[in-house]
């Protein structure tokens, strides 16, 4: 049997600039920066003392009391995503054998806020105080259970943890369930929330966030000279993957198509990526090969752009590498330079962020690029939106311990 064909038919997002993706879209489109001073601690004591928060989500919004008290953030912002893709899709109503749908959500870090809050609670009130939620809450593949728990879903099920690149290895293994015919609809994503005071600590520690406080929206900068640093952020994003007969018997509108998926390690350094981005390289090319294009046919790509220093050159090397004179002609931009870095849910909002430049043929600008930097030389669409015909977009997301991913989305066509 032939590879299925698999299309996108609903996404969600809950994020630093908009609870639903119209607003999430909107904000990117006005260069709106989610980035400001961490309200959830005293962060007084640390070097970095900014974050991009959801300080407006209210999880009784989106489920009970009882629940919301169950579940750790990261559940609660899958949960609140899930219901937007899962309400466009059409899945309440769709007649959908439940083996027949499967969920897999990526998280880098799953429920930190809870781990380091039981911890606390155990060295301060002893072993009899911690509670009993602790290892349901904690654990990174409790949204992909509850997100089946609550739709019924029971094929494929099971969590991604591949630092960065979760929630994009999430898609796309999801993608591969489909084409080979395991299941017919996936619900897929991530969700992360590690706005800690440990996490600001350890990532301090490591030197790879950055120390800008004095103006927060200015601080993440990817591909700017000038960068120090990435802003820890946080988020949810789910995207409805169908294949395509199964879409068409429902009768579902289309968003996008999802055409291509390559998978690397770079077997090279725990945070360091390797020499020339050789294993983004590799993942891109995987990709395209899958997809059938060559690097000329992509219109546009979201970068990883973490706004570090590291990063920031191995990906325009490894983009070089890839398109040839193609690259300083495709357009770039970084998602991450205002709602700031998702960690594992990255790589899900940057794939909603491909598939709606698809839908409505802009690009949203890498804000805060002021001050070029010689080894960071493409075009990564500074600071306004740019109208452009997009019909193919590829997405990159590339993790600690060197994870690789890169993703294809192309515009629906019979």
């Amino acid at each position: 049997m032939s590879p299925r064909r698999v299309v996108i038919t609903g996404t969600g997002v809950i994020s630093p600039v908009g609870l639903d993706t119209a607003t999430f879209w909107q904000s990117l489109l006005g260069g709106r920066s989610g980035v400001g001073p961490i309200t959830f601690f005293d962060p007084s004591e640390h070097a970095t003392q900014i974050a991009a928060e959801i300080p407006d989500f209210d999880p009784l919004n989106y489920m009970d009391r009882k629940e919301a008290r169950r579940n750790d953030r990261f559940v609660q912002l899958a949960l609140a995503a899930s219901q937007e893709a899962t309400r466009q899709a059409g899945l309440s109503s769709a007649q959908i054998p439940a083996e027949r749908m499967g969920v897999i959500i990526g998280s880098g870090i799953g429920g930190f806020s809870t781990i380091f809050e039981q911890i606390q609670v155990l060295l301060e009130k002893g072993p009899s105080r911690v509670s009993p939620f602790t290892v349901p809450m904690m654990i990174s593949d409790m949204a992909a259970g509850m997100i089946s728990i609550t739709y019924g879903a029971k094929g494929i099920n099971y969590c991604t943890t591949s630092a960065c690149a979760s929630s994009a290895h999430a898609i796309g293994e999801s993608f591969e369930s489909i084409r080979r015919g395991i299941v017919d609809v996936m619900i897929t994503g991530g969700s992360e929330a590690s706005v800690v005071p440990m996490s600001i600590a350890a990532f301090n520690a490591a030197r790879t966030l950055s120390c800008r406080n004095d103006e927060p929206e200015r601080a993440s900068r990817p591909f700017d000279a000038e960068r120090d640093g990435f802003i820890l952020g946080e988020g949810g994003a789910i995207l409805v993957l169908e294949a395509l007969e199964s879409a068409q018997e429902r009768g579902i509108p289309i968003l996008a198509e999802m055409v291509g998926y390559g998978a690397t390690a770079d077997a090279n350094h725990i945070t360091a990526p390797a020499p020339g981005g050789a294993g983004a390289v590799q993942a891109m090319r995987l990709a395209l090969a899958q997809a059938g294009l060559r690097p000329e046919d992509v219109d546009y790509l979201n970068a990883h752009g973490t706004s570090t220093l590291l990063n920031d050159i191995a990906e325009t090397q490894a983009i070089k590498a890839v398109f040839g004179r193609h690259a300083p002609n495709l357009p770039i931009s970084s998602t991450k330079s205002m709602v700031g870095h998702l960690l594992g849910a990255a790589g899900a909002m940057e794939s909603i962020v491909c598939i709606e430049t698809i839908r409505h043929g802009v690009i949203h600008p890498t804000t805060n690029y002021e001050h070029p930097d010689p080894e960071c030389d493409l075009d990564y669409v500074p600071n306004q939106p740019r109208q452009a015909d997009v019909r193919v977009a590829l997405s990159n997301s590339l993790g600690f311990g060197g994870h690789n991913v890169s993703l294809i989305f192309s515009r629906y066509e019979e």
